[in-house]
């Protein structure tokens, strides 16, 4: 098998209801679950819900569903199972003894990381998602010998194909050390970076929302930024930042992110901090929704708690309600200033956008009187590159320059301010 094919691989889903919830909710649940298998390149054989009153501690499922599913396994030669949640490692080993045969047990962590394997690009990317599964899969998968790093090896076992998983727990104690120490080296490179975008003034927009709602294809449209846009969960692991000219002449920077998910577990947005901090350091957020998902609110708000949880909800936001081309008749949902219905493929209400973002950029922004000392007129050109200049005048001091500064601007060159 060549190294870029991915093993086909058919699984059963399983997910928990308790008694008396909302049992169509876990069949949402398990829609995604399906799509996920099917970016990862597998394909649903059965579903199986188990209606309880609780979780039973040692398989989550009771004794008798994983009769079931062992049946299931054996009368169709399925080797793979997946859960809805998370499952502990010695739940898994419970699971795989029980079911029997050559089944491999994983949960939704370990399939979304799985994911990430796959479409991890960038250095940073993979190492990531190295450390992530080192963190979280190794501990679930040694009790069956398995490879995590396996690449080709069937759906929950792939890795970025550099290195191989260390069984001995030493090493790969001493491996995720080494893995930390390298992701910050690349941390630090890319707070440089972030400082020397701060230092062009530009201001900086994230675009963020619920995976697949169209934010690669809205960069696209924006920018050309040629970023890979698919139909597919997390087809964006890596950020891409572009510059992007407003109608009104001034630049912005805008990066598209990683995609956010339900049941996306604390331990994976904290695997990819370095990555989501381009949220955090973002000036506004523009947040995407796919407009025909029949789950638009509930992904809004699954948006909005992880942007809460990375401590960027106090940004200024616009709500942007993509895939509109794909409406069977027009849907009027604007009920806010920020708010706009457009479509990243035909282009239809960018126009809009742009103008909410200029308003929004320039709703923080004030004039300022600077005096600059000619020992540093060069930043003159800075000034006309990024923002709006306007009287300058040459006296004895230096170069008087009225200039309309953002947040950032007034941070920047606050010791040059004169007046206001």
């Amino acid at each position: 098998m060549k190294d870029s094919e991915i093993v086909k691989s058919s699984a059963i889903l399983v997910g928990i209801a308790e008694r008396g919830s909302d049992v169509p909710e876990c069949e949402r649940s398990l829609d995604e679950l399906e799509r996920l298998l099917d970016t990862a390149g597998g394909s649903v054989y059965a579903r199986v819900i188990q209606v309880k009153d609780s979780f039973d501690p040692r398989t989550c499922i009771g004794s008798g569903k994983v009769k079931e599913i062992s049946d299931i396994c054996t009368d169709n030669e399925i080797e793979l199972v997946i859960f809805d949640f998370e499952l502990t490692p010695a739940q898994i080993r419970n699971l795989e003894n029980d079911i029997g045969g050559d089944v491999r047990v994983i949960d939704r962590s370990m399939l979304i990381l799985d994911i990430f394997a796959l479409h991890a690009t960038s250095g940073e990317g993979k190492l990531q998602v190295e450390l992530a599964q080192l963190r979280y899969s190794a501990p679930r998968l040694m009790g069956r010998g398995v490879e995590l790093s396996r690449l080709g090896g069937g759906i929950g076992t792939r890795g970025p194909g550099e290195t191989k998983l260390e069984s001995d727990r030493r090493h790969m104690k001493e491996k995720v050390i080494a893995l930390e120490k390298r992701l910050a080296e690349m941390e630090h490179n890319r707070a440089v970076m972030r400082a020397q975008r701060d230092r062009s003034g530009l201001a900086k927009i994230a675009l963020v929302g619920y995976t697949n709602a169209g934010k690669s294809t809205l960069l696209n449209a924006l920018t050309g930024a040629g970023v890979l846009s698919e139909d597919k969960l997390f087809a964006t692991l890596d950020p891409t930042t572009r510059k992007l000219e407003l109608p009104c002449g001034e630049s912005v920077l805008i990066t598209d992110t990683v995609g956010f998910i339900r049941k996306l577990p604390h331990h994976l947005v904290k695997a990819f901090k370095s990555t989501l901090d381009e949220v955090v350091y973002a000036d506004i957020l523009l947040i995407v929704s796919d407009i025909t998902d029949s789950e638009v609110a509930e992904h809004l708000e699954v948006t909005r708690k992880v942007i809460e949880e990375l401590g960027a909800s106090d940004k200024p936001v616009i709500y942007v309600y993509n895939k509109c081309d794909m409406l069977d008749e027009p849907i009027d949902i604007s009920d806010s200033d920020n708010t706009v219905i457009l479509s990243g493929v035909t282009g239809q209400g960018i126009d809009i956008l742009l103008s909410l973002i200029e308003e929004t950029i320039h709703r923080f922004k004030k004039k300022f009187t600077l005096l600059i000392p000619y020992s540093n007129q060069s930043l003159l050109s800075t000034l006309y590159d990024n923002y709006t200049v306007g009287e300058v005048n040459y006296i004895d001091d230096g170069i008087s320059v009225e200039v309309i500064l953002d947040e950032r601007g007034k941070g920047l060159y606050g010791r040059y301010i004169i007046s206001v």
